[in-house]
């Protein structure tokens, strides 16, 4: 019974977690609808800082507790699940109509934040300075958005009638406890999930002779982007293909500039050389593997979503071994 307790605590913290960050987005949202910040804004900046709190927390948590590899391969492996895992079995179950998508901008500015990542990690550790160069290039990001939003409300275009809808939590009618309550749950949980999980998983590395970096690429990585194969699942069920794979696209940039940036802040975060081999180039491939969805206007049919999927259990496979 020993032995499974630390799989038993990882579990809870996990849920805490997930739990814990659904609760902060849905506060926040409700916040800066009730402030009256246009909601594109906050799907791009709140909704998007609150889904990737889980990453966050565990890599700070990482940190402090001297196991910066997890912090890392969190943030590889989630983005690279992201991708092949969070979009693959969502189209097992239905067709994603991205033909209709137009995500081209928000793809661009992933694929420059990929490729000036893996640049950054080849000086061999994330320190201050790529800290700040990453959330410099985040805070140039969330201007532009800004600027379309704000261009998109003056000429009163549809479509942020649209983003208004798909908000997922937005009541503007939402009571101020139950906003405060939500946002003293999410402040409070994220922590102790994260505690939780990083100690645990750490403990179970250990007890396997696995790496920090191996348990944050697979266990970890994998539980943290639960949150958005729940939202894709869903949003591919209502045929809303647009929030589905702007969900990824927008979360896996955020990871990178945002998480490792201000993570690199409390904290170096040596660069394992297997990232440089390996993990790294796998995360760009499967950032690439969107091209043909967002720039020919296809769809992800039944097959890609298999084949997705397929590549997803044989990257985790490799890994392992």
């Amino acid at each position: 019974m020993e032995n499974a307790t630390p799989w038993l605590l990882s579990g809870l913290g996990l849920v805490i977690l997930l739990l814990a960050g659904d609760a902060l987005v849905k506060g926040a949202v409700n916040l800066s609808l009730r402030l009256g910040v246009p909601a594109l804004i906050v799907s791009l900046t709140i909704v998007a800082f609150g889904t990737s709190a889980p990453e966050l927390l565990i890599a700070i948590s990482a940190i402090l507790d001297d196991a910066p590899g997890l912090a890392l391969g969190n943030v590889v492996g989630s983005n690279t699940a992201n991708i092949l895992m969070v979009l693959g079995i969502p189209a097992i179950l239905a067709t994603m109509h991205t033909s209709e998508c137009n995500t081209r901008k928000t793809y661009n500015y992933m694929l420059a934040a990929s490729v000036m990542f893996i640049v950054l990690a080849f000086r061999g550790v994330f320190d201050w300075v790529s800290g700040v160069v990453l959330l410099g290039a985040l805070s140039l990001v969330l201007a532009d958005a800004f600027r379309d939003a704000h261009r998109h409300r003056k000429a009163g275009q549809a479509c942020m009638v649209e983003a208004e809808e798909e908000v997922e939590g937005a009541d503007p009618n939402l009571p101020w406890w139950r906003i405060c309550m939500f946002l003293g749950l999410g402040l409070i949980g994220l922590p102790l999930g994260a505690d939780l999980l990083v100690d645990n998983a750490s403990m179970i590395a250990r007890t396997y002779g696995i790496s920090d970096t191996v348990i944050g690429l697979t266990l970890v990585a994998v539980g943290t982007s639960l949150p958005e194969l729940a939202t894709t699942v869903m949003a591919a069920l209502r045929r809303q293909a647009d929030v589905a794979l702007g969900n990824v696209i927008g979360s896996n940039m955020f990871n990178l500039l945002a998480i490792i940036g201000i993570a690199s802040l409390v904290g170096p975060i040596p660069v394992d050389p297997g990232f440089l081999r390996f993990d790294l180039w796998v995360m760009l491939g499967a950032s690439v593997l969107l091209a043909p969805f967002v720039y020919f206007a296809r769809d992800i049919t039944r097959g890609w979503g298999i084949a997705l999927t397929l590549a997803y259990l044989c990257y985790v496979a490799v890994v392992l071994m």
